[in-house]
């Protein structure tokens, strides 16, 4: 799994111009999912993003994680991380899982953060034609790639 965490001071999602996500502060994942990927994934990543310390503290120093702020959170899965791009100027998409592999580990994944967070975390449509809109606070942009634990 690949994942970019941004930190935002908002985030919203919309599909055929109708809201689908929306949140203040917190954190709009975007998740790439392959083949390779499983439970061990899923557990690894999910305890990783919610304990990141990237939020401010008192001091302004980044030492909180979405679960000390208690902010919100959007997960879009988004195949295109996996784009291989070492031949030509065509990415190929080769390693990204087909929707009959990714959609019930996106949903797993999703689960995890949900019951880690207390909370109901927003999501894109799976497949669809999305409008991700953002404010990166700080900007704060981190890339995990649970293959290579970094």
């Amino acid at each position: 799994m690949r994942a970019v965490i941004q930190r935002v001071s908002r985030a919203s999602v919309t599909v055929d111009h109708k809201l689908v996500s929306s949140i203040g502060n917190g954190l709009l994942v975007l998740l790439g999912i392959e083949d390779a990927d499983g439970k061990e994934d899923i557990e690894w990543l999910s305890k990783k993003i919610v304990n990141l310390r990237i939020f401010n503290d008192e001091e302004g120093i980044m030492n909180c994680s979405i679960l000390d702020t208690n902010g919100d959170m959007i997960v879009v899965s988004q195949f295109t991380l996996h784009a291989l791009t070492k031949k030509g100027n065509r990415p190929s998409y080769i390693k990204a899982s087909k929707p009959e592999i990714a959609i019930p580990l996106y949903e797993v994944f999703v689960q995890k953060i949900e019951e880690a967070l207390g909370k109901t975390v927003g999501t894109g449509v799976f497949g669809a034609d999305m409008k991700v809109d953002l404010l990166n606070d700080g900007p704060v942009t981190i890339l995990i790639d649970t293959k290579h634990k970094e």
